[in-house]
């Protein structure tokens, strides 16, 4: 099937034509880009009249979590490790069966396409075990929708409380042996699971690829870091990780391995191009240095960063320092948003207060590469997807310029990052195929899952219900330990300044 994009403004964002949007045409060809430019005919072809419209690549959503969708609005903003504690089951009963983790996929699916996205790359957080079918659930679900997704197997195979300082001296005994009671996956189990899932489900489509994904380097084993790191490399697959999202993990990070998350997967070979870190945002000048040598890249969440109070990421140090910079909108009980231009928009103001120099101020351009070209690379599909031009993917979005955020239109770019919502997202297209029309996705009905998920919710209440209960008794435990590691950065930036002001 041939497609003609006929008389658009095109963004291609590729090297030929930078960020500046042409006039012209986009042939797309069975599940490829044929050719881009002007006066460009093919007889057969479905036209798609581009007048008044705007071509742009699909965007790239590089770290999401669907395994939150259901929560949705539920909590209010808390910091992430008492934010957490509701959201990783303590109770050994909790499990989602895969009819209702298939449609809590849909609905991130609908949701990313209708507003632009063909990619996302969804750490699917099933705890205390992931079982196979639900993972199938998954892929079943975005197979169905026509997008483009990485999908984990997203991993702890540490007991709870041993990822997280000072829990020896505030937990009783009684509550650490209840943690303790809950065996968690072995780094054989995890990897015979991969090897299944990469079996099953690894290709499918064309556009669907499994991920291995342990959770963070404090909460999985050296053996298991050391072993999804070589998984990822035999089967040329994605690594993906939270690495220093908040201060906690900072201090943990020097409780347990004496020195940054960082260098200390650096040391066990487990960072390079195919691992994206999710968050650093308390990252070194010497972790950037190691982060650029290794060719890996980062998944940059500011949305949830501030929902959480988490922090502000280095962004221009990490641009400037040629690391990969993706973007994504995280856990949805945590940022409550799926669009990718929400955090474009929020990306593009939130590093402006970091300093008083507005010349190193992110530009929108940055923002837009971010959105695209840097989260198609961070997803292991930077030949393949993140620009419109010939022999790539045909992964694209097209947006109508009869809207009042894009009238009068300036530069494309300001407006993208600033001013769009996803609104005007009116087409999407994904591997040549049209899966989004006229604002509507064209392989599900939307209704009908929003009624199905409706039907089902009482009962996943229910079970939520029971496990928020216990969440809030253990509550004043995590609030202490989390203000015992605010106190010691507190002190630790005190000791500093004064020390550097006795120079």
């Amino acid at each position: 099937m041939s497609i003609l994009i006929k008389g658009a403004n095109v963004l291609a964002a590729d090297p030929a034509h930078g960020l500046k949007p042409f006039a012209g045409d986009v042939l797309i060809d069975g599940d490829r880009i044929a050719a881009v430019g002007e006066g460009l005919e093919a007889p057969g072809a479905e036209v798609i009249d581009g007048r008044n419209r705007l071509v742009i690549p699909g965007l790239v959503n590089a770290h999401a979590h669907s395994s939150q969708n259901l929560t949705r609005g539920r909590f209010p903003s808390m910091p992430l490790e008492v934010f957490m504690l509701y959201c990783v089951p303590l109770d050994r009963a909790f499990s989602l069966p895969p009819r209702l983790v298939y449609l809590r996929s849909l609905l991130l699916g609908i949701e990313s396409l209708k507003s632009g996205v063909t990619c996302l790359l969804d750490d699917v957080a099933e705890l205390p075990t992931q079982s196979l079918a639900q993972l199938e659930a998954v892929f079943d679900a975005y197979d169905e929708l026509g997008i483009r997704a990485n999908v984990s197997g997203h991993v702890i195979n540490k007991p709870y409380l041993d990822t997280l300082p000072y829990t020896d001296e505030i937990f009783p005994d009684e509550l650490r042996r209840e943690f303790h009671s809950v065996d968690p996956p072995t780094t054989e189990s995890y990897l015979e699971f991969s090897e299944e899932a990469v079996r099953r489900f690894h290709g499918r489509a064309g556009r669907l690829r499994y991920v291995v994904a342990p959770s963070g380097p404090q909460r999985c084993t050296e053996d298991l870091l050391v072993a999804a790191s070589e998984f990822s490399k035999r089967h040329d697959a994605p690594y993906h990780i939270h690495v220093l999202e908040t201060k906690v993990q900072l201090v943990t990070a020097r409780e347990f391995y004496g020195g940054s998350f960082v260098e200390y997967l650096h040391g066990l070979g487990a960072l390079h191009e195919r691992v994206t870190m999710a968050h650093t945002i308390w990252v070194t000048d010497d972790d950037i240095e190691l982060m650029a040598q290794s060719g890996c890249s980062i998944a940059h969440n500011p949305i949830c960063n501030l929902r959480m109070g988490a922090g502000v990421a280095p962004l221009r140090k990490l641009i400037d320092a040629n690391v990969n910079v993706a973007l994504g909108t995280d856990q949805l009980n945590g940022n409550d948003r799926g669009p990718i231009f929400d955090v474009m928009h929020v990306a593009g103001l939130v590093h402006n207060v970091t300093s008083w120099d507005y010349p190193s101020w992110p530009t929108a351009g940055e923002i837009f590469q971010a959105a695209t070209a840097g989260g198609a690379k961070s997803v292991g599909l930077g030949s393949e997807i993140g620009s419109i031009e010939p022999g790539k993917r045909a992964d694209l979005a097209i947006l109508s310029l009869d809207s009042p955020r894009l009238t009068p239109l300036n530069d494309p770019v300001i407006h993208l990052v600033y001013a769009e919502s996803g609104a005007s997202v009116e087409t999407v297209i994904v591997d040549g195929e049209i899966v989004v029309n006229g604002r509507e996705v064209t392989r599900v009905d939307e209704q009908a899952v929003i009624e199905e998920v409706r039907g089902r919710y009482p009962e996943y209440l229910a079970q939520q219900e029971r496990m928020e209960a216990m969440s809030r008794e253990l509550e004043p435990y995590f609030a202490e330990m989390y203000r015992r590691c605010v106190a010691q950065e507190v002190e630790l930036e005190r000791v500093l300044t004064r020390a550097g002001s006795l120079r």
